[in-house]
């Protein structure tokens, strides 16, 4: 079920003097993608200059872009001017899926303890069932790209049930790491033999956490939670090790093999 890695895709330039948010946003978006397809090696400058010839806008929005891909760590300054695109070590990789994990866990703890109100629990419960719907089909080719849209929503959903705009805003970082996002590496599951016993032990966690919420037990949400992440942990070795998995995983061009840092 694995699918080709897509190309990088032309960049279309657009009007240099439009400085709108939408426009900044649109840089935003070219310049992650050159970067998470491999059009932007790791280590290569990267300067503001540089990016308006390539992208055909004005200095603002790439100025702009640059800052926000440093936050979420895919450039780094360097001190000759301009920035970097930024390696990763599989330890980092690594490290990064457990802080996802772990701000994943602290909102639903927070979730918990708050109390979510029973439309906000049925409202999550109807995603999940329609993971079942997903999962459990009869068929073993299972329709991951359903899955993983699902996934992000019940994610999202659990994030939300937490009301922390602070903790939101932690999580979207930590998750804007191509590589660390709570989908990013379900699609090498499906070079595993136990893909389809992989996505069912998920769900369950799914379930079991949100019943945790429902039950305001913290402490159990939050372990559950991180636990889940774990799931990713074991999804990169298999990538790391399988021939060809490591090209279904986003960002795969940013990751150093072997690298110990």
């Amino acid at each position: 079920m694995s699918r080709p890695v897509a190309e990088a895709p032309t960049a279309r330039p657009v009007p240099a003097g439009d400085k709108s948010p939408s426009q900044t946003l649109k840089t935003l978006l070219l310049l992650r993608d050159l970067i998470v397809k491999g059009a932007l090696k790791p280590g290569e400058r990267v300067s503001e200059l540089q990016m308006v010839d390539r992208l055909g806008v004005s200095r603002t929005p790439v100025r702009a872009a640059l800052v926000r891909l440093e936050q979420e760590g895919l450039v780094e300054a360097i001190a000759s001017g301009g920035y970097a695109v930024k390696a990763f070590s599989e330890r980092e990789v690594m490290v990064a899926i457990e802080i996802r994990g772990t701000l994943e866990g602290l909102a639903a703890r927070f979730a918990a303890e708050r109390g979510v109100p029973a439309a906000e629990i049925r409202r999550a419960r109807e995603v999940l069932d329609e993971i079942d719907g997903v999962v459990r089909r009869e068929t073993v080719d299972v329709d991951i790209q359903r899955y993983v849209e699902l996934n992000a929503r019940f994610h999202a959903g659990v994030i939300a049930m937490a009301q922390s705009r602070t903790l939101a805003r932690e999580i979207e970082l930590a998750g804007a790491l191509p590589f660390a996002s709570p989908s990013a590496l379900v699609p090498v599951q499906t070079r595993s033999p136990e893909s389809h016993h992989i996505l069912t032990v998920a769900q369950d966690q799914h379930r079991t956490v949100l019943a945790a919420i429902e039950r305001r037990e913290g402490t159990r949400a939050e372990a559950i939670m991180r636990e889940h992440a774990r799931i990713a942990h074991r999804n990169l070795e298999r990538a790391l090790t399988s021939e060809g998995a490591l090209d279904l995983v986003p960002g795969a061009a940013l990751i150093r093999r072997g690298a110990e840092r």
